[in-house]
């Protein structure tokens, strides 16, 4: 999930911008590569007590990192900036729950792609916020995306096999219905978060959203008591997770964010459910089949249609909603 910062800095001090996509891509292939690890593990621990441990993890690191951001801001704008970021952390963790029980009964490289939709769904939310039509592009792109995510879920080898005529719910695997409320769980984050990131710190707020996600997912325990059977496989997933794919990743994407445009961000991140479904198929074990091939073309496709635009030039677009 991307967080979007305070305005560029001034051009003399920035990095070549080849730079940040490359930080940006990297971030991208963190998140990707993390499907088939999560879902290796999800046997050997409880899906909530995997978060709370990933996101206290990320939390202790993402502070230690931030300490002296901190400390020249000042208590009382940390404490603001912590307030906002809680609010996207809700959004955050809800649909990291969906995707992590999604994760139990879809494939990884699915459930991939199909997380990649909450980029083409922000439009839609931002609208009804903002009160502001989706462009051209986005209604078509959403379009498009939406019939490549029922070619993912057509039942059949091929993927070619639904017919709509025998049309019946039962015909859509759970975790991808779960993955579906995950992609518009991230999206409504993604909106609230670039509320309050352009009104606060954006370092408390990174940190105020992550650290939310950590009191939830201890709360929830309640509900799920914990269960793990300790391999290295599970500190391995927790560590990269935790670490790398949370703290380190979200770190990486703010400072890259301060040196490319919101729009290059994100076309960027829809690599994330490319190198899901290199990673699933590389190293998971999973076949390429042509369902999976063609609806993932098809997502791809309005995802880049949604942030390119090349239909024409939006009048009102979404990052610049107040």
């Amino acid at each position: 999930m991307s967080a979007i910062t305070a305005e560029p800095i001034p051009a003399q001090d920035a990095p070549p911008r080849w730079r940040a996509d490359l930080a940006l891509a990297f971030v991208a292939l963190l998140w990707g590569s993390t499907f088939v690890v999560v879902k290796s593990v999800l046997s050997d621990i409880s899906t909530i007590y995997f978060l709370a441990i990933r996101f206290w993890v990320a939390s202790l690191c993402m502070a230690l990192l931030f300490i002296k951001p901190f400390r020249a801001a000042g208590a009382k704008a940390v404490w603001s900036g912590l307030r906002g970021g809680a609010v996207a952390g809700l959004f955050l963790w809800s649909g990291y729950i969906l995707q992590t029980y999604g994760l139990k009964y879809t494939s990884a490289g699915k459930s991939g792609f199909i997380t990649g939709l909450y980029i083409v769904l922000v439009p839609l939310i931002g609208a009804s916020v903002y009160r502001k039509w989706p462009h051209i592009s986005e209604i078509i792109g959403i379009l498009i995306a939406t019939a490549g995510m029922g070619l993912m879920l057509a039942p059949g080898e091929s993927g070619f096999a639904f017919n709509m005529r025998q049309f019946r719910l039962d015909q859509f695997n759970f975790g991808d219905l779960l993955t579906i409320a995950c992609a518009v769980a991230f999206a409504g984050q993604l909106v609230v978060l670039g509320y309050y990131a352009r009104r606060e710190r954006f370092e408390a707020v990174a940190l105020g959203q992550i650290l939310c996600a950590a009191v939830l997912s201890t709360v929830a325990l309640s509900a799920e008591p914990p269960r793990v059977s300790w391999s290295p496989g599970v500190v391995f997933a927790l560590a990269l997770t935790g670490i790398f794919a949370t703290a380190i990743a979200f770190a990486i994407q703010t400072w890259g964010q301060q040196y490319t445009s919101a729009t290059r961000t994100a076309l960027i991140f829809a690599l994330e459910p490319v190198f899901a479904l290199v990673t699933a198929v590389a190293f998971g074990g999973e076949r390429l089949t042509a369902g999976a091939a063609g609806g993932g073309l098809l997502i791809l496709t309005g995802i880049l249609l949604v942030e390119l635009k090349p239909l024409g030039r939006s009048r009102h677009p979404i990052s610049s909603a107040p």
